[in-house]
């Protein structure tokens, strides 16, 4: 996969594997991409396929089995504790649930203060104005900041959870799944807080999601993973314009069309079977046991991916 000076983070060959007692997991396995300064790489989906455990390898919250991980030109050992130290006052996380992440017994100040205190950024009149000032920018009171995570909505918690995220002032934030525990009223809020903030400050995101809609709107490019490997990469535009792999065909085809009498003619692709064990993995591709189009070959050996298009990526051997 080409790379270029513009590229602010570079995964190469990624994998993490859990031991198990029926053998290893394969949760994330063999990931590559790249993620442009100041742009947005859509992660995309069914639940399990290791969209998550991605992210949060990349943050070293669980250590890499193997691979490489490149920050803004240089490599990332994030099995040394020093060097995962330091990536992290670069790099954060905001969690997929706003009601565990946060600390029930801190006040949201002491939340939002506490990254500054542990990188040792400002003396606490300053940290206090930065909390206050961080408040104001996801859209909550100042006044806010003496108070509990129990005594705010879902929405509001997430907020906290995204000025939590900002308060060193990274440069790249994992968003996992940042809204699936949202109602969808507040959805629109969040996602609108996220492309303002990366308007204003440059930010760049790796947006794990499962709504493909919402994937499309912020995302410059979308990485569809299936039992933990990347089977097709492209913009977001391209992707759906011209989806190459049977798996993202059929993802594509479950998104709902506001048109009534386009969503009534639309064909619906419904992918048979279950998926596969990530500790038993099929010999050859991995989704070869639900597609419709699987030959001999799909079934022997693990197609790779490769550039089909200009910076369109598919991992399929009948493309």
């Amino acid at each position: 996969m080409s790379e270029n000076k513009n590229d602010l983070l570079v995964v190469k060959n990624l994998k993490k594997y859990f031991k198990t007692k029926s053998g290893l997991l394969h949760a994330v396995d063999d990931v590559s991409f790249t993620i442009g300064r100041g742009r947005t790489l859509g992660v995309v989906g069914e639940s399990g396929c290791g969209k998550s455990t991605l992210g949060r390898t990349m943050m070293g919250i669980y250590k890499p089995t193997k691979g490489k991980l490149i920050y803004g030109g240089k490599e990332v050992d994030l099995t040394d504790k020093k060097e995962r130290f330091a990536f992290a006052k670069k790099a954060q996380i905001i969690f997929q649930d706003p009601y565990a992440s946060l600390d029930p017994r801190m006040t949201v100040g002491s939340i939002i203060a506490e990254g500054m205190e542990i990188h040792g950024m400002y003396d606490e009149k300053k940290r206090q104005e930065r909390v206050a000032e961080l408040l104001d920018i996801v859209g909550l009171n100042r006044e806010h900041a003496n108070r509990f995570p129990h005594e705010f909505s879902g929405g509001q918690r997430q907020r906290i959870g995204i000025a939590r995220a900002l308060a060193i002032e990274p440069e790249f934030i994992v968003c996992d799944e940042p809204i699936s525990a949202l109602d969808v009223s507040i959805q629109a809020q969040v996602i609108n807080l996220l492309h303002e903030l990366q308007e204003k400050m440059g930010l760049t995101y790796l947006f794990i999601a499962h709504d493909l809609n919402i994937v499309k709107y912020i995302s410059d490019r979308i990485a569809v993973m299936y039992l933990g490997s990347v089977v097709e990469l492209a913009s977001s535009d391209e992707l759906y314009a011209n989806t190459l792999h049977p798996y993202s065909k059929a993802l594509l085809s479950a998104v709902p069309i506001p048109d009534p009498e386009k969503e009534a003619q639309k064909h619906r692709q419904i992918i048979d079977g279950d998926v596969p064990s990530p500790i038993n993995k099929p010999k050859g591709c991995a989704f070869s046991s639900r597609c419709p189009l699987a030959c001999d070959k799909c079934r022997e050996s693990a197609p790779q991916l490769k550039e089909a298009a200009p910076g369109h990526y598919v991992a399929c051997h009948l493309v």
